[in-house]
């Protein structure tokens, strides 16, 4: 007899908020609240009135019934027209919650639905340092503010360091050493943080939007909702809002993310130019994997292009 039909008969109830809470467990904020929108997702899809009802449902399931299940699931998602990206990260949290379960015993099975093909990182130039540069100037143009203030240290965040959205608006007064100038920082995927040193540019910014925030604890980038919602912490929608606002003044379609493409393009160029490796700028984008670096710096070098033209030329 297997641990699913050992505990799930007697009390499914309390096996599937056991997964839920162990599935959660040591989670980053940033991460936990990732994972709650994903289940909340699945949750939607079986018409569960919980996320722990939902997991029941899983949990419920005999292997070939999961997969029809997540098969469904990819469909729904397929037909909402969400990008690869979204839904594979959707599969891989039901997938996740399906290995934690077998972990614990309470199924035998794990999913075994594949997520869908993509193309990483099609962009990897972002808007590029002149229009960095019109960004900046468009807040330079405008009235000095607190707001202004904060939103010139957002960019300054996402191009100086590369700085994912997360990753900005994360961060604590408690993060700032300005004596030392350094910035701790929580990683993707990561649990401990990395300190970061702050070059004289990101530091002077920084040292004056600290000026109108003040030293009291709680969230560096602060949020300017009139209706003092939440615990007065920038979301990372916000941020986004912010960015794509900024840019469409300086009338250029950008996006956070794009910013930080920038800078790792950048940054492949520097190493490039002064002798350093792509090792360096794995350390400077906080990735994990060295590929990734390859792509920007092929996409830097545009080999595709040089060969398209040597192998055009040998029929000319």
């Amino acid at each position: 007899m297997n641990g699913a039909e050992l505990i799930l008969p007697r009390d499914r109830d309390t096996a599937a908020v056991a997964l839920i809470a162990a599935y959660t467990a040591g989670r980053n904020a940033r991460t936990l609240t990732a994972y709650r929108k994903d289940l909340e997702q699945f949750r939607l899809f079986v018409g569960a009135d919980t996320a722990e009802a939902a997991a029941q449902r899983l949990l419920e399931c005999r292997q070939g019934e999961a997969n029809a299940l997540t098969l469904a699931y990819r469909a729904h998602l397929l037909e909402r027209g969400l990008s690869p990206a979204t839904i594979n990260r959707r599969l891989a949290s039901l997938r996740s919650l399906a290995k934690l379960a077998r972990l614990l015993g309470l199924v035998p099975w794990e999913i075994e639905v594949s997520s869908l093909p993509t193309e990483a990182y099609r962009d990897t130039r972002g808007p590029g340092v002149a229009g960095f540069r019109r960004l900046l100037a468009v807040l330079d143009a405008e009235e000095d503010c607190p707001r202004l203030r904060r939103d010139r240290l957002i960019l300054r965040l996402l191009f100086d360091l590369g700085l994912r959205r997360g990753e900005a608006v994360s961060l604590d007064l408690a993060d700032v050493d300005v004596d030392r100038h350094t910035l701790a920082v929580v990683g993707k995927g990561r649990l401990e943080k990395t300190l970061l040193s702050l070059p004289v540019r990101t530091l002077t910014v920084l040292l004056v939007w600290l000026e109108s925030r003040g030293d009291q604890p709680g969230p560096l980038l602060t949020s300017f909702d009139r209706a003092g919602k939440g615990d007065g912490r920038l979301t990372a929608h916000s941020l986004y809002k912010i960015v794509r606002g900024i840019g469409a003044r300086a009338g250029l379609p950008v996006r956070p993310h794009g910013l930080r493409h920038t800078a790792i393009t950048e940054a492949v160029k520097a190493a490039q130019a002064n002798g350093m490796g792509l090792e360096e700028v794995l350390d400077f984008s906080r990735h994990r994997d060295v590929r990734v670096m390859m792509i920007y710096r092929d996409r830097e070098r545009n080999v595709q292009e040089r060969l398209a033209s040597l192998v055009a030329d040998t029929a000319k």
